[in-house]
């Protein structure tokens, strides 16, 4: 394994599980690479990772770095990332990052950042594992790790699982997404980015069935479905049935999509909260191909890390 270099960022909450955190960092170094900005693990102001002015000046000094890592990782996600966006250098941030071999990583409220960086700037980066729910959990999910490098080192990323979609086909576009409670909390924001060819990708964690379709109806009824050639669905976990739902599931949810949108939905997706989780280029040029339940996703076009 090529020694890398990770800059931790918490633009979000506090990091409530130290030691998780801790050992994420063991586990990075113990497998040759460099962790720096270690003080914003145990920084707190509130719920949040520090004051609103601390956890954005931190992301907006990643445009002074005068050496920039190989990897920008979020330590957690939670909430917080929202406050900052009205405030950021997007134009300082272009300027460094944009065409740079950096990736930018992270995913639940780390969403919000992701788009507005790709909205603003064109910066393409990823969603994917995060310090201390990932490479801090007890057990360090393998596949979790190995989609992570090859996303990361390849000029294409190549993922294929098996869906129980009764789509099939052949879809080409922009791949965006992430987290879904956290795309719709930009709708008629500038930082929600616009596309015409969209392949959206979708995961969430702790919302029931109904809130997940309430939101899709939303970003039905503002018009933002209709310029999509496809939807992805990864992880939707944590979440409780019960009698009262009769039958009422995610798969309820998105065959209701496809008969609204006339989309197709392709489930099924590694991809979120979980402990295996796919990681995907944010911005990237992507094609999707579903043929007897297999889906298979490339995308080009994302930042690759230099072999050095």
């Amino acid at each position: 394994m090529i020694s890398r270099s990770f800059h931790l960022v918490s633009p979000s909450g506090y990091c409530h599980n130290q030691p998780a955190a801790w050992r994420g960092v063991d586990r990075l170094r113990a497998a040759g690479h460099q962790v720096n900005n270690l003080e914003t693990i145990g920084r707190r102001f509130q719920r949040f990772a520090g004051t609103d002015a601390e956890r954005l000046a931190e992301f907006n000094q990643l445009a002074q770095l005068e050496t920039l890592p190989d990897i920008v990782l979020a330590v957690r996600g939670g909430y917080g990332a929202s406050r900052l966006l009205a405030h950021i250098d997007y134009v300082a941030l272009q300027r460094r990052l944009l065409n740079q071999p950096l990736a930018l990583c992270g995913h639940s409220d780390f969403t919000v950042l992701q788009l507005a960086l790709l909205a603003q700037t064109g910066l393409v980066s990823f969603s994917a594992p995060m310090l201390a729910g990932n490479f801090g959990a007890e057990v360090l999910s393998e596949f979790t790790l190995a989609h992570f490098w090859q996303a990361l080192t390849s000029p294409t990323v190549n993922v294929g699982w098996r869906s129980e979609t009764p789509d099939s086909g052949e879809w080409q576009g922009t791949l965006w997404g992430g987290n879904l409670a956290m795309i719709c909390s930009l709708i008629g924001t500038p930082w929600l980015p616009q596309f015409d060819d969209g392949i959206l990708v979708i995961e969430d964690v702790n919302e029931h069935p109904f809130r997940v379709e309430r939101m899709l109806i939303q970003l039905q009824q503002s018009g933002i479905l209709a310029r999509q050639r496809a939807i992805i669905t990864g992880s939707f976990t944590s979440t409780a049935m019960s009698d009262y739902d009769n039958g009422f599931d995610y798969a309820s949810v998105w065959q209701y999509l496809r008969d609204v949108t006339g989309l197709p939905v392709i489930s099924d997706l590694a991809f979120g909260h979980d402990a295996d989780t796919v990681t995907l280029p944010i911005g990237a040029r992507a094609q999707l191909r579903v043929a007897n339940h297999q889906a298979e996703l490339q995308a080009t076009g994302h930042p690759v890390l230099p072999e050095h």
